[in-house]
């Protein structure tokens, strides 16, 4: 998939996106990355860049938006919000998934049974996120497979 308009460069390093000013429901996402033969990625690039709750981007900070690596067994965790909608699309998460010194991976992740992904042009079902609630938000599971 494309990187959208709203991709920037640049983003901090970080497992967390949330900050005390962050409004929305919470979202814990984790997972792997994993070669087609289903070996992990140790130190794989991930980048992730999403809406507010109110399904506006940060397009002069880094709200919202950061990188992190796989640890050595291939997993990574974000804390961050739900995404929230803006005209003509779904609710999404943009990543970047890189193997190192692989190919770049972009795509987005979807939330399940969201009214929109039907006639959001971008949605694929294959790229649906397992989300299930939390006590505090809602917990997310989602693996990469990069060449």
């Amino acid at each position: 998939m494309t990187e959208g308009p709203y991709f920037k460069s640049n983003s901090p390093e970080r497992a967390a996106l949330l900050t005390p000013d962050i409004t929305g429901t919470k979202l814990v996402l984790t997972g792997n990355v994993l070669k087609k033969d289903c070996q992990p990625v140790a130190r794989a690039l991930l980048e992730f860049w999403q809406a507010d709750d109110k399904g506006a981007y940060d397009n002069a900070g880094y709200t919202l938006r950061g990188h992190l690596f796989t640890d050595e067994a291939g997993r990574y965790h974000l804390e961050t919000i739900m995404p929230g909608l803006y005209p003509g699309r779904t609710l999404h998460i943009h990543v970047e998934v890189q193997a190192p010194n692989g190919l770049v991976l972009t795509t987005q992740l979807f939330v399940p049974g969201d009214p929109h992904n039907q006639s959001d042009p971008i949605f694929d079902q294959k790229l649906l996120m397992t989300v299930q609630d939390a006590v505090d938000g809602k917990l997310a599971t989602f693996n990469f497979v990069v060449n």
